[in-house]
């Protein structure tokens, strides 16, 4: 099955201030397994960017300024999310100022199947910090090229991050009754095995000798 990880970043929060998108990003995932296909713009917003998201993406109103508009890439976007499942962290957000960017442009809202990771994270992690960064942390995905908000840095971590929510799980030990044996599991899962080895008698005989020469003689009074 065909999915996109999707993310944007923008001009500040709501739409009803007049915010408009600066960049978007999208990863399609086969199966769970990232493709070679990506869509990614930086976008001219047609208006100045604030200071809060200026501090968190980084993009300034000169840079931008040179950027394509939302409307010149539209048909891009849409041809390339076509009716895949879209994969949002925080998918309100970013589907309000995307339906308002498309309706700009005079088209349809977004009718795909939506996962919002960040209700999935809810759900598993009530009472915790989900935001990307702490999801990270939790799933121990290096996350140390996010200094700032970019949307293809964002969506990759997003990939792993989501395939970690729905259930992919670490390796596990077990250490009965098995030796030297790597078996996969009912859920596809690597289960390992540790071998364990006794010493022979001589081999305990020669480890006590090697105490009683090598440590305090009080010790073995």
């Amino acid at each position: 099955m065909k999915e996109v990880v999707l993310d944007t970043e923008t001009t500040g929060i709501s739409v009803k201030d007049g915010h408009r998108i600066v960049e978007i990003g999208c990863i399609e995932l086969d199966n769970l397994v990232p493709t070679q296909n990506k869509f990614h713009f930086y976008l001219n917003p047609e208006r100045k960017v604030s200071e809060d998201a200026l501090k968190v993406h980084g993009y300034t109103d000169e840079f931008l300024h040179k950027q394509k508009k939302f409307s010149e890439i539209g048909d891009q976007f849409l041809n390339f999310i076509k009716d895949k499942r879209l994969i949002i962290h925080n998918a309100e957000f970013d589907l309000s100022h995307l339906n308002n960017e498309l309706s700009l442009s005079g088209k349809k809202k977004i009718q795909n199947e939506i996962i919002d990771t960040l209700i999935l994270a809810r759900d598993k992690f009530p009472g915790s910090v989900n935001s990307l960064d702490a999801l990270c942390k939790r799933f121990r995905i290096d996350n140390s090229k996010r200094t700032q908000h970019t949307a293809l840095i964002d969506c990759d971590l997003l990939a792993k991050v989501y395939i970690n929510l729905i259930g992919q799980k670490e390796p596990t030990l077990n250490f009965e009754n098995k030796e030297n044996e790597i078996e996969e599991n009912v859920s596809s899962n690597l289960v390992y095995y540790k071998k364990i080895v006794k010493p022979t008698s001589d081999e305990l005989k020669n480890h006590n000798e090697y105490l009683k020469n090598n440590l305090k003689k009080n010790f073995f009074n």
